[in-house]
């Protein structure tokens, strides 16, 4: 009868030995937590929440459309639930037929009154695709901004043009030399009690939508004068990264996912201004709604390659004033 009960014991402390590990317990009995970052990597990750996912969903649409042709206006407006993020007195002034104009702080309510799929409008597209990728991360994986915003749809409503700017044209800090090879850091560090990975992204969205666009920008000029001042990460092609030309000491880190650790070559530490800039404004707006949420300090550069180097001989699409231009759609005053 010991010998049987002794076996009993033993075989109850079998499971016991083989999950104190997935509990996270050290060597010590200890119980270890989880950091908040791993278990909200691990649920994004999970649900097609990655950095890849809001830059195209799983259904391929990506982040940003197009204005329409004006034979496809009426199925283009009938198709979404426009949210007008620009001040009240621009939307008053000319808007989408059938806009909504939503203050940028209550683009996660406003969206819970719908089931139409999201299109994000705002001046110039970046603050649109900066609550577009916070809109994707919360739950609506069919929200997408409108492509340089308001610019793109009339000419009466261009703020693009008055952007473009060339200052990176011979500026010392202009370079075409190779990319430095990149760094491994540690994750983030987040703070919550919070223990859930989806709970953990929900709070830290909505953190994010607090803050406002204008926290997560800093401008052209600034980074350019400025580099050693930031982490800064190229957003192009390979191709472009050197035909273009870049900022100097820029890496380039692409693609930039939470699946395949790409993420660790940007720099974590909290005094670390991390800045991303593209061709637009953007996608760097995009990524930068992203790591903000991810824990990161991170900041998109305004108006992008349009904004320091518009007229750069290495341009094949997204040049403003170039391939892309507004369109002469309709607009409505209140």
């Amino acid at each position: 009868m010991k010998k049987l009960s002794l076996l009993l014991i033993g075989l109850l402390l079998v499971p016991t030995l083989f999950t104190s590990c997935d509990r996270g317990d050290d060597p010590s009995g200890d119980v270890v937590s989880t950091p908040a970052f791993t278990l909200m990597k691990e649920y994004m990750v999970q649900n097609n929440r990655d950095i890849s996912n809001v830059l195209t969903n799983t259904d391929n649409e990506k982040f940003v459309v197009g204005a329409p042709a004006a034979a496809d206006l009426q199925s283009f407006l009938e198709k979404y639930y426009i949210m007008d993020i620009r001040q009240a007195d621009a939307f008053n002034t000319s808007h989408i037929e059938g806009a909504n104009l939503v203050p940028f702080s209550n683009i996660l309510t406003v969206a819970a009154t719908t089931t139409k799929p999201i299109l994000v409008v705002c001046y110039t597209g970046q603050t649109a695709c900066y609550a577009t990728a916070l809109l994707r991360l919360y739950g609506y994986p069919h929200t997408q901004a409108l492509k340089w915003g308001m610019s793109g749809w009339s000419g009466t409503t261009d703020s693009w043009t008055s952007k473009l700017g060339n200052i990176a044209d011979g500026h010392s800090n202009w370079t075409y030399s190779g990319a430095p090879a990149n760094i491994s850091f540690e994750n983030p560090t987040i703070s919550t009690t919070l223990t859930n990975g989806e709970a953990i992204l929900k709070q830290r969205v909505e953190a994010v939508v607090a803050a406002g666009f204008g926290a997560a920008t800093v401008t052209g000029s600034d980074v350019l004068t400025n580099p050693s001042q930031y982490f800064i990460n190229n957003y192009f092609s390979e191709a472009d990264y050197t035909g273009f030309g870049h900022i100097n000491g820029a890496y380039r880190i692409l693609p930039l996912t939470l699946n395949d650790n790409s993420y660790l070559g940007l720099d974590s530490a909290t005094n670390a201004k991390v800045v991303t800039y593209c061709y637009t404004g953007q996608t760097s707006a995009v990524l930068t709604a992203c790591l903000r949420v991810l824990g990161y300090d991170a900041y998109s550069m305004t108006f992008g390659m349009n904004g320091i180097f518009n007229s750069n001989p290495s341009w094949t699409t997204n040049q403003w004033g170039g391939d892309s231009n507004s369109k002469d759609l309709p607009v409505v005053t209140n």
